[in-house]
């Protein structure tokens, strides 16, 4: 997994707004889109409808976004050539995200 959610600092709420101090571009499925620095990847792919992110091992089912805290897996993808949970991996300059593992 990426670095420790804790020590993010580029995600802020001022007042009633959310304050976005650096955007990083990222790579989802071989489209390049701007994504905030440290934001979750599950919200990034979410706000950029990618509502597929795996398909089931057993009948290929396509799956997505369930419970959001890594318990159940349904969010796993592809950073950088490694299989991490979107829910707990957080947006860097030029990570390369693909979806649709076992299909």
């Amino acid at each position: 997994m990426n670095k420790d959610l804790t020590n993010k600092n580029n995600l802020r709420v001022a007042e009633n707004r959310v304050v976005r101090k650096a955007y990083a571009t990222v790579n989802i499925d071989g489209c390049e889109v701007k994504a905030p620095v440290g934001e979750i990847l599950a919200v990034t792919l979410f706000v950029n409808r990618k509502l597929t992110l795996k398909y089931s091992s057993r009948n290929k089912e396509p799956l997505g976004f369930f419970c959001l805290m890594c318990s159940w897996q349904e969010c796993l993808v592809q950073v950088n050539n490694r299989i991490v949970p979107s829910c707990h991996t957080v947006v860097e300059e030029g990570i390369i995200i693909n979806t649709g593992i076992n299909k």
